[in-house]
């Protein structure tokens, strides 16, 4: 395995230049395989998990995941406070090794679904956006832990803590009713995306010594979720509307692949939850 990892390295090395030494000897960094196998586990579990499911209650999972919001919404408070501080980039990079660790812990929202049964909930948008961001930052943090790769992570971090606040608040029945910034969630995901295309592309008309491939692939990738939560928001808006003019057909919509706090809805036969 080691010599496996050795040839990797160097391949990968020779494809995409010298490494950022600052960053050796933090945890799954310093080989790809970790990585790339921990993907390919989330996307077994996703593939096999609701077929294990299928003749099983759906697990209620509150409790957990009332704690599970609420340790996402600190720790995305905690990165995004830390990394707009502009300290030393050795505290940077520290940061953003947590921001890149912190999307192999967002594996969770998808097995809370299979677990409560909302598969409707796994979607194309829902699986590229977690399988890709745990990958695309290992590379961030093996070749540019620093520099324009902040912004991006700054503002996701800032989402995450309206986002898993949400949540974490939604999965408890009596609060609910009170919650009322749900509707904004995907707007400023929206607008997350196209404040890191305005500064990347910022960063290509005048360049700042940052690499131009990157900047390239950023605009590339950030268009890619800007056309997949677009389409989702447009979708969920047009059925919210046919759905006041039609209640008789009407259904839950499912959420962007974030809504871990809502109700678990299966609508081919009544559940009961198990609160196991």
């Amino acid at each position: 395995m080691e010599t496996f990892n050795h040839k990797l390295n160097a391949y990968i090395d020779s494809w995409m230049g010298p490494r950022d030494q600052r960053v050796r000897g933090m945890l799954l960094l310093d080989n790809y395989p970790p990585t790339f196998a921990l993907t390919v586990m989330y996307l077994l579990i996703v593939w096999m998990g609701p077929k294990y499911m299928k003749h099983r209650q759906p697990y209620s999972c509150r409790a957990v995941m009332v704690f599970y919001n609420l340790g996402l919404t600190l720790l995305s408070f905690y990165m995004f406070y830390e990394v707009n501080e502009l300290k030393h980039s050795r505290v940077v990079i520290n940061v953003l090794w947590w921001y890149y660790f912190s999307k192999l812990i967002e594996f969770m929202d998808t097995f809370f679904f299979i677990l409560r049964k909302n598969n409707h909930q796994i979607t194309f948008l829902h699986l590229y956006h977690h399988a890709s961001m745990l990958n695309i930052w290992w590379f961030v943090m093996n070749w540019i832990p620093c520099g324009h790769s902040y912004f991006g992570a700054s503002l996701n971090s800032f989402i995450h803590v309206v986002m898993y606040s949400y949540y974490g608040l939604s999965a408890i029945p009596a609060i609910r009713p009170y919650l009322w910034w749900k509707k904004y969630i995907t707007q400023l995901q929206l607008i997350q995306f196209f404040l890191t295309v305005t500064q990347t592309t910022l960063a290509v008309i005048w360049p700042c010594g940052f690499p131009i491939g990157w900047l390239y692939f950023q605009i590339s990738y950030m268009f890619t979720l800007i056309i997949l939560f677009m389409n989702f928001y447009i979708q969920t808006y047009k059925k919210s509307g046919s759905q006041r003019k039609h209640p008789q057909n009407s259904s839950l919509l499912s959420t962007n692949g974030h809504a871990n706090g809502t109700p678990s809805t299966d609508f081919t036969a009544p559940k009961k939850l198990r609160v196991d």
